[in-house]
């Protein structure tokens, strides 16, 4: 059964947060809600937790999972980063968009996309996943909450609560967040092409 944390979404109360990252730390999978919708994230070595994604979501191997960073120092340690890229990534952050870019040695090879060796990554602009992210240090291993054959993203923590209390640890609520997922930029190729249209502005990349 899943504990429910119930985070007040402007001042997130210290102690929850403290005790929703020591959940994530002891191997938890949460349910956590973003500046674009709720996401499924896990601790970045997680292998049940990651394996717990791609059983929830029915992901293929191909799919890219996203680091989601607390601030660019961090992000920066899991991808690599050119000059014009930097720029523009820097430019667009914090805000609603994963970038797919090529990841570093820091990466776990199971979080890789296998022919290409990269990763999402994306720094969101909600309070609430800023404070866990800071309290834990370390960024988290994420997909968005969208269910097989559903073509919208799970919005509600008390309904996540409900649908998925048996396959996850944790259900974060802070009351509405969005219900857009996020644009994906893949940079990958030195230049930006959209994969998603999604809820961040597109004029920046087009």
């Amino acid at each position: 059964m899943a504990r429910y944390f119930d985070v007040h979404p402007e001042n997130p109360q210290p102690r929850v947060i403290s005790a929703v990252a020591d959940g994530i730390r002891s191997g938890a999978l949460a349910a956590y809600p973003t500046d674009s919708c709720y996401a499924l994230g896990c601790r970045l070595g997680n292998r049940d937790g990651i394996d717990r994604i791609r059983s929830i979501r029915n992901l293929d191997d191909r799919h890219h999972f996203t680091l989601v960073c607390q601030n660019f120092a961090q992000l920066g340690q899991f991808v690599q980063v050119d000059n014009a890229v930097f720029r523009a990534v820097k430019a667009a952050t914090p805000g609603s968009y994963t970038f797919i870019l090529p990841a570093t040695k820091e990466v776990p090879r199971q979080l890789l996309h296998p022919k290409k060796r990269t990763v999402g990554v994306r720094i969101p602009d909600h309070v609430v996943t800023q404070a866990l992210l800071a309290e834990l240090g370390e960024p988290l291993v994420s997909s968005t909450l969208l269910l097989p054959d559903e073509a919208e993203p799970m919005t509600q923590g008390w309904e996540i609560k409900e649908r998925l209390d048996h396959v996850v640890d944790v259900v974060v609520d802070s009351g509405d967040c969005g219900t857009e997922p996020t644009t994906v930029v893949d940079f990958s190729g030195g230049e930006a092409e959209v994969l998603r249209r999604g809820a961040g502005d597109l004029t920046r990349f087009e």
